[in-house]
């Protein structure tokens, strides 16, 4: 019996093992062929390894820096050099291939990383590079993953400690359970057969330590990470600038010294230990970061800043989850399945191999291993099948979802365009945060519609015009038609409706010589240059343009005399052409009429709400706000936001009355005040004000600090934060922090433009009682009107730029209310009235404090001259043209009077000619083409959008300038023909040296960005910006500082400095004075003038100091002159501002209307004893480089003039050596 039981339990041994074989069998099998697969894969891999690592470890180590263009063509070139070396590698490898695997990027992107590929390559380095990471994260998305990241390391430890004590609570009933088992089976003479197993969890492959998050403007920050290298901690060093503390060089470095087992790194004096657990991170919000090269060899620089791809992808989700959220959530749902089947197979496999690899004994006993062998079978089968589910529903989402791309794609340019304005004024900085949260209102808020298709293109319109009426309200008035006409031209392109050729040229207006201007009757030379430009750039369209323009001139000419030509008819043919192609028409022949023109095409392209005023509204501004996004107020000389803060505060119940409002203007000592506002408020509900932010550029680093801890979820509801601040006069120059800007909702409230608004301002700023306060009622009511009216002048004036001012000053309120207070005084106390004083109080003191030249200090004695004196009083007295002095009258009369007495606005009601306005608006054009020029994108286009990148346009320049430059002067040769050192032949050598030193730099640093772009030196700063200037067509500012100034693009510039090169030649070949002096060519014409009164003072011994330089603006033409004269020089290339030269009757008249520069005749200069100067009916002229005025001046001429000189005073009349604009 006992025999036949042993042989029956044998039998159910072999029996069971036969069934564990089966199973291990048959679980074996499917993974067979996948292992089978998979260990080919591998043999072939290995005989390409060398070159896969190859590749993988440079693009480890050197792609980080780059978009994604520049990171495909790296790529691109290793894989082709590799090729030609004849290293083995795969055919289309991918270094991701390498790095990563399909579970730890599922991980990455259930960590909130954006599923785009320059974010996986990214995560791929942040990773695996051996060099602490430093990544460019302006957008935050990286440091945002990258805390994500910590956090499911976190919540993984955490679940994993639970799960262990689970396990540690499970395990001693376990083991008693399996010995009661296994006596049982023993007592019954079975084999004991394990099948029940407490699985212990297993802990992450990484090492936790805790998360410090530090900045270098923070206290003790040195400490935090001290600590943290000594515990094995992850420390993240946020918002740093282009430095780093030296202190921590060691450290970046990984300068560890070892002490037998343990590691000790440097800190500064002291040596602290080192964990191998430490990890650090470093991040900087900076887009365009320069880091020196000690930095990068320290550092991985990764760049996160976000792809227009990437940030497609990730708004499309947004709009889906908005208007499909059912969509949404399967997608999202699918896409974290799919992420955990992908980690859950890996876990499988893994541990599988695991077990198999250290099986020991008879695998057939080990019936965890079959057991779990068919686990991952089975899992595996399931999952497949599930996957297959998922695809075609993932399908028919993505289906569903695509409806909404043209969104996605819209909202992505539009924040790039955003990003963008921060080139035009440093101020315009704008966060993804805040933008995602007017893209979410702009949705929520539109008209909807149950067809796709028309809720589509509703979402398009409302969607682009919140995203314009949210930036344009912190926009200045000067920078909205650039902002509008960008954002036209974007939406045009990404419709294909803007042909790169007429866009090209529209931005650039290029011109060419080529073509006499046989039309110079009515047509500016620039304008016909520009007309045969367009004709030479796109001749398919505009090749007949200039032979039509010279055979229909009479047509022609109408059109271009028009007030506004922009809206007429072209002539001919030409009227049938697209809007786009007319406005290159008129960017060629009526710059001037550009902005109307550009306004109108706006209006056409995207729609007439774009180019309307946005009311301004604090209580919207207000609606808009939230306790986590901060109002920003960019202040405007004459308007101050306290009274619309205070205002809309009192009727919502926020005062200082009842302390849930505190307004602090800071200064010395305020921070305090204002740091506990912010905490207060924050905490219980209430507003706080900060005004002149602008002035504390020390503790704006701690406000960024605290506006992110306060203006956050966790503030009341109640709480709102308001900042004021101005904008440096350079708008490059950043007066607050970019990171506070970026958090703000940006305002701005500027004050109307023109005399009549100014006037109305200036006259707001007294009761009726002040007119009625003097003794001499009638004198003082007639001088303070005056006042007003100067006022109004003196401060609109400056939008002429300067013709207007030669430096723009900022007059304010307080000028005009001081000087009533004066006028009161000396009227009361002075029985005639003082006019002199008064003007030397207004003019010298008040008003004049401001003013710092000495001919704008001219200018505002002459304008106040004509205002102030006895005819004030007098019948038929005009302040201006058609606007006469009313007699005394009321406070109320004087508002009336302003209201229906002022005429239109013109420059002759400021004195200056018409041309003026002809020349404002013109510069006001060239000016917003340039800034667009600077908003364009900066790498290339497709290669069928025919736009080059920068790269391709300097390397195409490059070679060309290199050409076309002369050699540089010899100078010891030069110098060893001298044989007597002439006033002349000092300034000749002079000049020469000054060329030579421009010509040198010139060359050298075109060389050395010509390396730098064939990659054999590291591209600089420097080379950065020599390459923009020369995309922009502007000189760049290196050769700027050692050269002339100049207002010429960078084509024309090369081409009159090759001709000032020219004179120079000629001059030094004899060292005599040459007939004539262009005197324009000269780097320093005073010296030059100063060689013709020391010639003359040599010549007849008299002394310098009482010699004068007379101006005789003769009636010869150049070719007339043939030799130099005895005495004196004769000097060309002078040009007039304001005004004209009358050959005919020898003295200044009144410009011709559009001739804005024209050209005097040589001009005679003679040097004479001060005594017999003949300083009758001349107009003492000043003379400057270029027209820009101000610190280009050179000397003062004595112009002829049959009029009163303080007419071409205030018509500020000038002479100027290029007529550039």
């Amino acid at each position: 019996t006992e025999d036949k039981e042993e042989v029956i339990r044998q039998a159910n041994a072999t029996k069971a093992r036969l069934d564990l074989a089966n199973r291990l069998v048959n679980g074996l099998a499917s993974e067979k062929e996948r292992w089978k697969q998979s260990v080919t894969d591998l043999q072939s891999r290995d005989g390409t390894l060398v070159g896969d690592v190859l590749i993988t470890a440079a693009f480890i180590s050197y792609s980080g820096p780059f978009n994604r263009q520049f990171r495909t063509e790296l790529l691109s070139k290793w894989i082709s050099r590799a090729k030609e070396l004849k290293i083995p590698m795969q055919e289309n490898f991918d270094p991701l291939q390498l790095l990563t695997n399909d579970a730890l990027i599922a991980r990455w992107n259930n960590d909130k990383l954006p599923t785009d590929r320059v974010s996986l390559e990214n995560a791929s380095i942040f990773s695996t590079a051996e060099r602490w990471p430093l990544i460019i994260d302006p957008q935050l998305q990286g440091i945002a993953w990258i805390k994500a990241r910590e956090e499911r390391r976190k919540e993984e430890e955490r679940r994993f400690m639970e799960l262990e004590a689970e396990y540690q609570a499970k395990k001693a009933t376990f083991e008693a359970d399996r010995e009661r088992r296994m006596r049982e089976a023993e007592e019954k003479g079975e084999k004991f057969v394990d099948d029940v197993v407490l699985e212990r969890p297993r802990p992450s492959d990484e090492k936790l330590g805790r998360l410090q998050v530090v900045r270098f403007s923070q206290n003790k920050w040195l400490d935090a990470i001290e600590k943290a290298v000594q515990d094995g901690d992850t420390v993240i060093i946020e918002n740093i600038h282009e430095t780093i503390d030296a202190v921590l060089n060691p450290l970046l470095g990984r300068n560890i010294i070892k002490r037998g087992r343990s590691k000790f790194i440097k800190f500064g004096d002291k040596e602290v230990e080192y964990d191998d657990n430490f990890r650090l991170y470093i991040q900087t919000k900076m887009p365009n970061p320069h880091y020196s090269p000690e930095i990068q060899a320290q550092t991985t620089l990764i760049n996160f800043t976000v792809t227009i791809d990437g940030l497609e992808d990730q708004l499309l989700a947004l709009v889906v989850s908005e208007e499909r959220p059912d969509l949404e959530e399967l997608k999202a749902s699918l896409m974290r399945q799919q992420n955990e089947f992908k980690i859950t197979l890996q876990q499988l496999e893994e541990d599988l191999l695991k077990r198999l690899s250290s099986a020991t004994g008879d695998i057939l006993g080990d019936t965890d291993l079959i057991e779990n062998l068919e686990k991952t079978k089975a899992t595996s089968s399931e999952i497949s099948e599930k996957v297959k589910e998922a695809k075609i529903t993932e399908e028919n989402i993505n289906k569903a979802r695509e409806q909404y791309r043209p969104v996605a794609a819209r909202a992505a340019m539009l924040y790039f365009l955003l990003n963008s304005l921060n080139v035009i004024d440093h101020f315009y900085q704008f966060s993804l945060s805040a933008f995602i949260t007017v893209f979410y209102r702009a949705i929520r808020l539109s008209q909807k519609s149950e067809d796709v298709q028309e809720r589509v293109n509703i979402l398009l319109d409302a969607l682009t015009f919140d995203i314009y009426s949210y930036a344009a309200r912190g926009l200045f008035e000067r920078h909205k038609l650039i902002f509008i006409s960008q954002l036209c031209f974007n939406v045009l392109r990404k419709d294909n409706n803007l042909p790169a050729n007429e866009f090209n040229f529209l931005l650039r207006g290029t011109a060419s010589v080529s073509r006499e201007n046989a039309l110079s009757e009515f047509i500016p030379t620039s304008s016909w240059n520009s007309v045969v430009g367009l004709a030479e750039s796109i001749p398919d369209i505009f090749g007949k343009l200039p032979d039509d323009i010279e055979g229909s001139a009479k047509r022609w000419k109408e059109w271009i005399q028009h007030e506004q030509p922009e809206r007429e008819k072209l002539p001919q043919d030409w009227k049938n052409r697209t809007s786009l192609q007319r406005l290159c028409i008129i960017r060629a022949l009526r710059p001037d009429r550009l902005m109307t023109a550009m306004t109108d095409f706006v209006s056409e392209s995207i729609g007439e709400k774009y180019v309307e005023a946005l009311p301004f509204s604090f209580k919207n501004v207000y609606a808009d706000s939230s306790k986590t996004e901060p109002v920003f107020f960019i202040l405007s000389p004459g308007v101050d936001p306290v009274k619309d803060v205070e205002s809309l505060g009192k009727q919502l119940g926020f005062t200082a009355d009842n302390g849930k409002f505190k307004a602090i203007s800071l200064g010395q000592g305020q921070e305090k005040f204002a740091e506990k506002a912010m905490e207060d408020m924050a905490q219980k509900g209430g507003w706080v004000l900060l005004q002149n932010i602008h002035l504390m550029k020390i503790w704006q680093v701690k406000l960024e600090k605290m506006m992110e801890q306060y203006c956050s979820e966790t503030a009341h509801d109640n709480f709102r934060l308001f900042l004021s601040g101005e904008p440096d006069s350079d708008p490059a120059v950043a007066s607050v922090l970019p990171g506070i800007v970026q958090m703000c909702i940006k305002v701005t409230n500027e004050p109307p433009r023109g005399i009549k608004a100014n006037m109305n301002r200036a006259i707001g700023l007294f009761t009726p009682d002040t007119f009625e306060m003097c003794s001499k009622g009638n004198e003082f009511k007639s001088i303070l009107f005056a006042l007003i009216f100067f006022h109004a002048i003196v401060i609109e004036r400056r939008k002429f730029g300067p013709i207007g001012w030669n430096v723009p000053y900022n007059f304010n309120n307080g000028d005009l209310t001081i000087c009533k207070d004066v006028l009161f005084n000396y009227l009361e106390n002075n029985t005639k009235i003082p006019w002199d004083d008064l003007k030397y109080m207004f003019c010298d003191i008040f008003y004049g404090g401001h003013v710092g030249d000495d001919l704008d200090r001219r200018l505002m004695r002459s304008f106040m001259d004509s205002l102030m004196s006895d005819a004030l009083f007098e019948d038929g007295k005009f302040f201006a043209p058609d606007f006469p002095v009313p007699s005394p009258m009321s406070y109320d009369g004087y508002k009336a009077y302003i209201a229906e007495a002022l005429p239109e606005e013109s420059p002759k009601m400021y004195g200056l000619h018409p041309n003026a306005e002809i020349m404002f608006l013109t510069t006001q054009s060239n000016t917003l083409f340039m800034m667009l020029m600077q908003l364009q994108p900066r790498t290339s286009a497709t290669s069928t959008s025919g736009e080059l990148s920068r790269e391709d346009r300097c390397k195409a320049q490059l070679e060309d300038i290199l050409d076309m430059l002369p050699e540089n002067f010899d100078m010891l040769e030069i110098t060893d023909r001298v044989e007597e050192r002439t006033p002349y032949v000092s300034v000749c050598l002079q000049e020469c040296g000054r060329m030579n030193e421009l010509l040198s730099t010139i060359k050298s640093s075109l060389k050395e960005l010509a390396l730098g772009l064939k990659g054999d030196l590291t591209i600089s700063e420097q080379m950065e910006a020599l390459m923009q200037s020369m995309y922009l067509d502007v000189v760049p500012a290196k050769w700027e500082a050692v050269a002339y100034p100049s207002m010429k693009s960078l084509g024309p510039w090369l081409k009159d400095m090759i001709q000032r090169c020219d004179q120079l030649v000629s001059w030094s070949s004899d060292l005599n004075l040459p007939k004539a002096v262009w005197l324009p060519a000269l780097f320093n014409p005073q010296s030059f003038l100063r060689a013709v009164l020391q010639s003359t003072a040599r010549m007849n011994q008299w002394p310098l100091d009482k010699m004068a330089l007379i101006t005789d603006v003769t009636k010869k033409e150049l070719s007339e002159i043939t030799a130099p004269p005895r005495e004196g020089a004769y000097i060309y290339g002078l040009y007039m501002e304001g005004a004209r030269w009358d050959k005919k009757g020898g003295c200044i008249r009144d410009s011709i209307l559009k001739d804005l520069f024209p050209e005097l005749p040589p001009i005679y200069l003679k040097a004479v004893t001060a005594d017999k100067a003949d300083l009758k009916d001349v107009y003492d002229c000043p003379v400057y480089k270029t027209k820009r005025r101000g610190p280009t001046y050179i000397w003062t001429f004595q112009i002829k003039t049959r009029e009163p000189p303080a007419k071409w005073i205030l018509a500020g009349v000038s002479l100027l050596m290029a007529a550039d604009i």
